[in-house]
């Protein structure tokens, strides 16, 4: 068996694995322990962030919440890969899963090959942000990033930013940067701010939204697109601001700045893209698992069109709550698959 990815995903489908007496290996692309955590911002603390749900059979205990999230993750998936003994191999990218003639899945890597009877992918999200495309972006004269480029507000000092991107990053780091810098902060679609406490009626609503999006096979949409964002004080204050007074998405880009066709244009400095990620899955290509709509239709936690990749960490499963649920069901479903072609 192999475990693509060692994240919340992956480390949560190798305690499973482990706890099934089952063969297994990690393949991680990672230089350290953290998974995607290891390259969020400094300033991003774990009080800040919505929530890391504990790993099975260890807690996240002891955790200062003015620490940054990547140094306390890292520390903390590194001790429960330690405690579990479990096997991770890294830094090792997996570069294609082929079907080979035996049944069995060949794992081509930077490290080489695995053969394996099955594989869970957990390779989340982090390695492929996306970038949108708008008219007269290559003349922009300023800079220009994404979320996974960014590292603080210091560097936006005094500058004009516009911050692209309704979902929970977009919102983060526009209020951080919007303390030093001018922002302006343009979306797709109007925001959805939530008040009151976000309960379980809701994250079940949120989640079988994304699940069925899945399961017609149409590429997953992000969490917050289905949750909306929570109104903490610290919103409530930025909207009391006008910080997030929202602009329609723009037109084009100027050398200059961005415009739209009633005649507006607003002069920036920078723009940053806070435009999400799309699943890391491109390694999975020869096994032929997308849809004509875009995505890999997934029943339970498998590849509808091939029972031996499980998918953990995909759609629904893309938090660190769901992610511990869908590795129980993966390594569940895998034992009984193997089971049965071992009877067979």
């Amino acid at each position: 068996m192999v475990v693509a990815g060692a994240g919340q995903a992956g480390l949560s489908s190798a305690y499973f694995l482990r706890r099934a007496g089952l063969g297994f290996v990690v393949l991680d692309r990672g230089e350290g322990p953290g998974g995607a955590w290891r390259h969020r911002w400094p300033s991003l603390t774990l009080g800040a962030v919505h929530g890391i749900h504990d790993l099975p059979g260890m807690r996240l205990d002891d955790a200062e919440p003015t620490r940054p999230a990547s140094e306390v993750v890292a520390r903390y998936f590194g001790g429960y890969e330690s405690r579990f003994e479990l096997p991770v191999l890294r830094p090792v990218e997996v570069r294609a899963v082929r079907g080979l003639p035996d049944g069995r899945l060949r794992v081509e890597t930077t490290a080489g090959e695995w053969t394996a009877r099955a594989l869970i992918n957990a390779t989340g999200t982090w390695d492929r942000p996306f970038w949108p495309r708008y008219p007269g972006q290559e003349t922009f004269r300023g800079r220009q990033l994404h979320t996974a480029g960014y590292t603080g507000r210091e560097e936006f000092a005094g500058q004009r930013v516009v911050v692209v991107g309704g979902g929970a990053s977009g919102v983060q780091l526009l209020m951080e940067i919007s303390e030093v810098a001018e922002t302006t902060w343009v979306t797709r679609h109007p925001p959805r701010f939530v008040e009151g406490p976000f309960d379980r009626e809701a994250g079940r609503a949120a989640v079988a939204e994304i699940a069925d999006r899945v399961r017609r096979g149409l590429p997953p949409g992000s969490i917050v697109s289905a949750t909306g964002y929570p109104v903490t004080p610290e919103v409530r204050r930025a909207m009391d601001a006008g910080v997030l007074a929202r602009l329609p998405m723009f037109d084009r880009i100027t050398p200059d700045g961005v415009a739209w066709d009633d005649g507006r244009e607003i002069a920036a400095d920078v723009i940053l893209w806070c435009t999400g990620f799309r699943p890391v899955v491109n390694h999975l290509a020869p096994l032929g698992l997308r849809e004509p709509g875009g995505g890999i239709r997934v029943e339970g936690t498998h590849a509808a069109r091939d029972p031996r990749v499980h998918l953990v960490g995909y759609g629904p499963s893309a938090s660190t709550i769901g992610a511990t649920r869908a590795a129980r069901t993966a390594v569940r479903d895998l034992r009984a698959l193997l089971a049965g072609h071992a009877a067979a």
